[in-house]
């Protein structure tokens, strides 16, 4: 049967992400692993109505269906290798979440903190997210905890479990450094790097070499040796 005919079908963004992570490069790979990143989705016209979001401040978590738009040209390919499998084994595409899709769709669950029915704007504040800035929302619907938590649910070795976790600590004279001595912002630093965001394939052979990463408005350079994670600088972006 031949596929169906893309043109067929349009979906249009019903909201933007404001606030999101500003790279690709140092955002989460999945969402529950920064509880301090926090973000707005702002609805567009026509969905930018206070009526569209009526009764959603009663749920603690949303799903958001969305583009991943930071791809672009990208093409998929029938197997993939995730970061989890070091990046050098390789799975079926539909076997992983890879960005890199046949339709480039991502689906996180997300805290939801707030509804803003305005003035200025319309839409939902939100954190524990894994979405770069501008990313455009095809879809908000409420988490239902009775079925979307499946205790039995069960996966493969090592994606049955979190990600291993490094120790996250500042050179001398970056503790009390702008804006390493804000609380909320060296949380979301430290929540940020403790996962490790290099790629895969460069972690046997990388030791010393120091990597930059955007946190916020802020450029973080930062080696890794062993279990740790050691920013050496923070440095305001241009």
């Amino acid at each position: 049967m031949a596929a169906h005919d893309s043109s067929e079908h349009s979906t249009d963004a019903v909201g933007i992400i404001r606030g999101g992570y500003p790279e690709r490069f140092g955002t989460p790979r999945q969402p529950g692993q920064v509880p301090a990143a926090r973000a707005e989705v702002v609805l567009l016209p026509p969905y930018d109505v206070p009526e569209s979001l009526t009764g959603l401040d009663g749920f603690s978590h949303v799903w958001l269906l969305y583009r991943f738009h930071a791809n672009p040209g990208a093409q998929w390919t029938p197997t993939v290798r995730p970061p989890r499998l070091g990046g050098n084994r390789r799975v079926g595409v539909f076997a992983s979440r890879s960005p890199v899709r046949p339709n480039p769709i991502g689906l996180s669950v997300v805290t939801l903190d707030a509804v803003h029915a305005g003035p200025g704007w319309c839409g939902l504040r939100i954190s524990n997210h894994d979405l770069v800035e501008g990313t455009p929302v095809l879809d908000i619907k409420p988490y239902l905890p009775y079925s979307d938590c499946l205790p039995a649910a069960v996966a493969p070795q090592p994606f049955d479990r979190p990600p291993e976790r490094l120790r996250v600590e500042f050179a001398p004279g970056l503790a009390e450094s702008e804006p390493v001595g804000d609380p909320q912002w060296r949380a979301l630093a430290e929540q940020t790097l403790a996962p490790d965001p290099r790629p895969a394939y460069r972690r046997d052979n990388d030791s010393g070499r120091v990597h930059g990463v955007r946190i916020g408005s802020w450029n973080v350079r930062f080696r890794v040796s062993g279990a740790t994670v050691r920013v050496v600088a923070v440095e305001q972006a241009t």
